[in-house]
């Protein structure tokens, strides 16, 4: 694995014929979750089956949250709007503060990251914020993609994703998510799954009976999607 910076943000990469991003292979782009740091996705890596030449690129987030021991975030969370939702609020409608901002950021990691590794095919996607943020870049942005991947994500700015989502019609996407979900709610999840489907969106959903997690039935379908979507 060796680490850059680009776009402005650190970036660990691996994968690939060295084992540090090298060849020409596919690259699968996965964001990390709010709080978490900036390596959490990284063993993923050793534990998805795919061909040898796939590259992974984990981004850490720009933001640092105060008193999480490194922990780090794509936008700051409104804590107690978020307990409200806890309470029957449906956020769905709301537009984080601060997402418009973390799409840029990742958007300048991601064209650095075409620029320098060059892939045929790209996949993005990650866990919670950061399967959020990958779906706001999917439906807001031109780049050409293989795939889109949300594992535990939610249905955010519905208001301006879903009229987007048909320019996309045909983008294959993954998605999974625990029935248990004490964050991030299963059933709101399931809206943003059927509004995919709904614009042509093909949706491979895998959920579980679980919280907020990625266990190995998610990880085999994401590795499953990724085995069809780079091939």
């Amino acid at each position: 694995m060796r680490i850059e910076s680009l776009g402005g943000l650190t970036v660990r990469i691996t994968g690939g014929e060295d084992r540090e991003g090298g060849g020409d292979g596919p690259v699968v782009a996965l964001l990390h979750g709010f709080g978490a740091p900036g390596d959490d996705l990284v063993p993923l890596a050793r534990v998805i089956d795919v061909p040898r030449s796939t590259r992974f690129v984990f981004p850490e987030a720009p933001l640092s949250v105060p008193g999480s021991g490194g922990g780090r975030a794509w936008w700051m969370i409104d804590a107690e709007r978020f307990a409200r939702r806890e309470r029957g609020e449906d956020l769905s409608r709301e537009v984080p503060a601060g997402m418009r901002e973390a799409r840029e950021r990742a958007v300048a990691m991601l064209d650095a990251v075409e620029a320098a590794l060059r892939p045929a095919r790209l996949v993005i996607g990650g866990f919670s914020q950061g399967a959020m943020l990958s779906c706001d870049i999917a439906l807001r942005t031109e780049r050409p993609l293989a795939g889109l991947a949300m594992l535990s994500g939610s249905f955010v700015a519905a208001d301006e994703w879903t009229p987007l989502m048909p320019r996309r019609k045909g983008l294959r996407v993954f998605a999974s998510h625990g029935r248990r979900d004490p964050l991030l709610p299963f059933a709101t999840s399931e809206r943003l799954r059927s509004a995919l489907d709904d614009a042509g969106l093909p949706v491979r959903w895998v959920p579980f009976d679980g919280g907020h997690e990625i266990p190995p039935a998610a990880l085999d379908g994401l590795v499953a999607f990724l085995r069809d979507v780079m091939t």
